[in-house]
C-alpha cells in the first residue's frame, strides 16, 4: 500500500513519524508522498485540516487516518501506543471506511471570475471593523439580511468545532447537510434575523450576496484569505465529493462526542 505521513512540527510527532515509516515500509508498504492511497495524519484536529488540504486535488482517491499526540479529535483517534496495531491493520491492508460530506463554497467576483473552494469543517465570513451586512438566500429566494460580526456555515463533522462554540447544533456526519450559524447578529425593533441555526440539506445551497462595501476575511479551515470588494457573492452547498476516513475498529460519532466534552480520555 502506498502511504504518506504528515505530522505536527513537535519533536513527539515527528519521532513517530519516523518510527511509523519505518515500520511500515518494513512490512511491504510504500512511502508516496505524491499519490499516496493512505495518508496518516499525526498530531491533532488541525494536522489533519492540514493533510485534507494538501492532497485536496486527490480527495476522493485517499483514505485518512490519524494518530492524536494530544487531546483526542474527531478526526485523530488513535493513540501514540495503539500505532502497532495501526501499522498491522495498513500492512495487511485491511482498510474500511466512512464517507463525510463536505462544505463546497463558490465565490463569485464583479469582473465575472469565480474561486471555488472546499472546506472539511467550515468557513467564516466576518466584518474587520464594521457590521457585516449581507443578503441571504436560499434555493434562489431572499431569505434574510443579515448584520452581525459574521456568519459560519459548517459540515456535520465540523459541527463540534467553532459552530458549537457559536451555538449551533453537533450534527452526526450520516446527514448530508451545511449549518449556517450566526455570530452576534443585531436583532431590534428595525432589524431582524431568524436568530437561531440553519441546517440545509444536500439539495438546498445559501448564496450570501454583501450589501456594505467594506473588506471582510473569508476563512476556511484553518486557512484565511482576504476578500475584497469586488466580491459579488459567495454561494455554499453540500459538495458532491466526500472525503474517506479509515475505520479500523468501531468508534460510533456519539461515543466521539461523550468523550471530547463529557468524559475523559479512554484509558
Amino acid at each position: 500500500m502506498r502511504f504518506a505521513v504528515t505530522a505536527r512540527g513537535d519533536e513527539r510527532s515527528h519521532m513517530l513519524k519516523e518510527q511509523l515509516e519505518q515500520a511500515l515500509m518494513e512490512r511491504g508498504s510504500h512511502r508516496d508522498t505524491v499519490t499516496p492511497e493512505i495518508v496518516i495524519s499525526i498530531g491533532g484536529d488541525g494536522t489533519m485540516l492540514q493533510a485534507f488540504h494538501s492532497y485536496l486535488d486527490q480527495v476522493e482517491d485517499i483514505t485518512l487516518v490519524g494518530i492524536h499526540t494530544g487531546h483526542l479529535g474527531f478526526y485523530a483517534d488513535w493513540r501514540p501506543e495503539e500505532m502497532g496495531e495501526l501499522i498491522q491493520h495498513i500492512a495487511d491492508n485491511n482498510v474500511a471506511t466512512v464517507e463525510y460530506p463536505l462544505l463546497e463554497l463558490s465565490i463569485d467576483y464583479a469582473d465575472g471570475s469565480t474561486n471555488q473552494l472546499l472546506a472539511l469543517n467550515e468557513c467564516t465570513i466576518k466584518s474587520f471593523n464594521q457590521t457585516l451586512v449581507c443578503d441571504l438566500s436560499i434555493r434562489g429566494e431572499y431569505f434574510e439580511t443579515f448584520r452581525g460580526d459574521g456568519l459560519c456555515i459548517s459540515t456535520p463533522s465540523g459541527s463540534t468545532a467553532y459552530n458549537k462554540a457559536l451555538g449551533g447544533a453537533i450534527v452526526h456526519p450520516a446527514l448530508e447537510a451545511i449549518q449556517i450559524t450566526e455570530m452576534a447578529s443585531i436583532n431590534n425593533r428595525v432589524y431582524r434575523t431568524i436568530g437561531s441555526p440553519m441546517l440545509l440539506p444536500k439539495h438546498h445551497d445559501v448564496e450570501i450576496r454583501p450589501v456594505n462595501p467594506i473588506d471582510f476575511q473569508l476563512t476556511y479551515d484553518h486557512y484565511a484569505s482576504i476578500v475584497h470588494q469586488n466580491v459579488k457573492s459567495i454561494r455554499c452547498r453540500v459538495s458532491d465529493k466526500k472525503v474517506k476516513f479509515a475505520r479500523f475498529r468501531s468508534f460510533p460519532f456519539w461515543q466521539r462526542v461523550r468523550e471530547s466534552f463529557l468524559a475523559e480520555e479512554r484509558s
